[in-house]
């Protein structure tokens, strides 16, 4: 997506002083029925600025195969556009001396809120008949922190979400209803192979949503 110049050039006064790296356009259809929000974007993102496209995008992509669905016929963003990470001191094992890196990390609330223009703007203008999330960050952007993936995946949410209100300092309920699927993160499986299962159900589900869409 193109963003209007002067809201990228806000989320990034907005994003000033974070540990944050690159920009990630949100990629896809205008008007799609689905609308994927995960979290932040990693370091395979911020190189070839595609979505989901380190090892998590293969899960993602193998679990959106399942239902018929492509990055053509989808619009995937995150509550983050920009990579978060941290600075870590550590020992090279094979030079034996001290070095630093900077792995990927959760962006913290505040950070989700500079970046809250960028998919506020998104929703206006995508409009999709569904929207899936994609762990507990983009949930909680949604639907707010009381929403726990763990406890709400595959329980289908109609109503308003949360969005910037006219001072941008804070959430609002939107006037717009929608309709909101948590499902868990793509990368959930490299952690705990027991969601199998219940990845499964929940994207066959969707599926199903996705169908009626069509009715």
């Amino acid at each position: 997506m193109d963003y209007p110049t002067d809201l990228v050039d806000l989320v990034a006064k907005r994003s000033t002083g974070f540990q944050l790296e690159g920009f990630i356009a949100g990629q896809g259809p205008i008007h799609p029925k689905l609308m994927l929000v995960g979290e932040a974007p990693g370091r395979k993102e911020v190189e070839n600025h595609i979505p989901f496209s380190g090892a998590a995008g293969k899960e993602l992509i193998q679990a959106m195969e399942s239902i018929g669905l492509t990055r053509e016929n989808t619009y995937i963003t995150s509550a983050v556009r920009s990579r978060p990470y941290k600075v870590l001191e550590r020992l090279d094992k094979r030079t034996q001396k001290n070095e630093f890196v900077y792995p990927n990390r959760t962006p913290n609330k505040k950070e989700i809120l500079a970046h809250a223009p960028l998919l506020d703007y998104e929703l206006s203008q995508v409009q999709p008949k569904i929207i899936a999330t994609l762990g507990n960050i983009g949930l909680q952007r949604l639907l707010g922190p009381k929403w726990l993936i763990s406890e709400k995946h595959g329980t289908v949410y109609r109503g308003s979400i949360l969005k910037l209100n006219d001072t941008l300092d804070r959430y609002q309920l939107s006037k717009r209803e929608y309709t909101v699927l948590p499902l868990f993160h793509p990368a959930a499986i490299f952690y705990n192979r027991s969601l199998t299962e219940k990845i499964k159900e929940d994207w066959i589900l969707l599926g199903n949503l996705l169908e009626k869409e069509d009715e």
